[in-house]
């Protein structure tokens, strides 16, 4: 792989369903990290994700094959098997289970009724945790969700939680500023900013909004920024999680949550009568049509933009360089620079790489 071409799928916890859908749907099968996967639940409401691979003879085990959940355990289309959701396979209908018949597994988070599962480096387990779940219950609304499939990577897309030039130029807001430093803590990024944007709803209204916000980047999968407005009193959360599909293809999922908007500082045009419950679920939607809105943007650049592992880069382009060097532990150390530092710490020192 040339050093312009980054590797397809990096290490960290990827998006794969709701936990709403899994119930509804019982079994869902998709694409995913360059697999065909299966995710269901058992009968205590625990998920599970797998290759959609049996073990015994090869049959694809998602719904359009026939593959069917029963008593909590992913049923093969081909001969019966009965896989349990640590993969294992529990019966057949004719012999006792081979110990040997197992799934390959991947481990899973749910977030808010969010599931991830892990991608590894040569399939190793988890080297980091997903942030606990923010606060829930009646002063939220419900998560609002919108999936968008594009040529891209989820590098480039989570860079621009440190691009603060592109919020001007490419989105067109005002007043941006970085508020601290962004900061590192593993594999978690903060960047916090504050900004101002004015938004037309269908051409008609304007709509101008006075915003502080706080991205937390957690690998290349799962970004959650929280944010508060100042001029309404408003607060929410919106996630951007970028999944790959195939290894030129991307899932982005975008979702947005606001806290219940009782008493606002200034009157919302047209949810000013509104009961605060349907008030805060109408201006959520806006919220994630105005997310939908700028992503779009986004991906127009996105789409076609090459990665230049060494970009020609100014002063306002802030902390892109720290933000690509946090990145190089979500991929496999390149054969060379493994036996280049091998060589250095025989020869008594340490490689200087930048």
């Amino acid at each position: 792989m040339s050093e312009d071409t980054l590797s397809p799928f990096p290490e960290g916890w990827y998006f794969v369903t709701t936990a709403k859908s899994l119930r509804k749907a019982k079994l869902i099968q998709k694409a995913w990290m360059g697999l065909q996967i299966v995710a269901w639940c058992d009968d205590r409401g625990r998920s599970s994700v797998a290759e959609s691979v049996c073990p015994h003879l090869g049959s694809e085990l998602g719904p359009a094959a026939g593959g069917r959940v029963r008593d909590g355990c992913l049923v093969c289309p081909f001969h019966g098997y009965e896989f349990d959701i640590a993969g294992q396979c529990v019966a057949t209908p004719f012999a006792p289970p081979p110990r040997t018949a197992k799934l390959r597994v991947f481990e899973t988070r749910e977030v808010l009724g969010m599931i991830f599962a892990w991608w590894g480096i040569d399939g190793r387990p988890p080297q980091w945790s997903l942030p606990e779940d923010p606060p829930a219950g009646a002063d939220w609304c419900e998560l609002r969700f919108q999936t968008l499939r594009f040529r891209g990577h989820p590098q480039e897309t989570s860079e621009n939680a440190v691009d603060m030039a592109h919020l001007r130029y490419v989105h067109g807001y005002g007043n941006v500023g970085r508020v601290g430093a962004v900061t590192l803590d593993g594999a978690h990024l903060l960047s916090s900013f504050d900004f101002k944007r004015n938004q037309s709803v269908v051409g008609i209204t304007n709509l101008t909004f006075d915003v502080s916000a706080t991205a937390h980047v957690v690998g290349l999968g799962y970004s959650f920024v929280e944010f508060h407005e100042r001029s309404i009193g408003m607060d929410g959360r919106l996630w951007v999680l970028a999944t790959p599909v195939d290894g030129t293809l991307i899932d982005l999922v975008l979702v947005s949550q606001l806290r219940r908007i009782r008493n606002p500082k200034r009157p919302i045009v047209g949810l000013r009568f509104l009961p605060p419950a349907l008030r805060t679920e109408t201006m959520n939607w806006l919220m994630l049509y105005f997310q939908k809105h700028d992503v779009m943007q986004d991906v127009v650049v996105w789409s076609r933009k090459r990665y230049r592992s060494r970009p020609s880069l100014c002063r306002s382009d802030g902390e892109i360089g720290m933000y690509r060097r946090y990145c190089r532990q979500f991929y496999p150390v390149p054969e060379d620079s493994t036996r280049r530092r091998v060589a250095n710490r025989s020869a008594g020192y340490e490689s200087a790489e930048p």
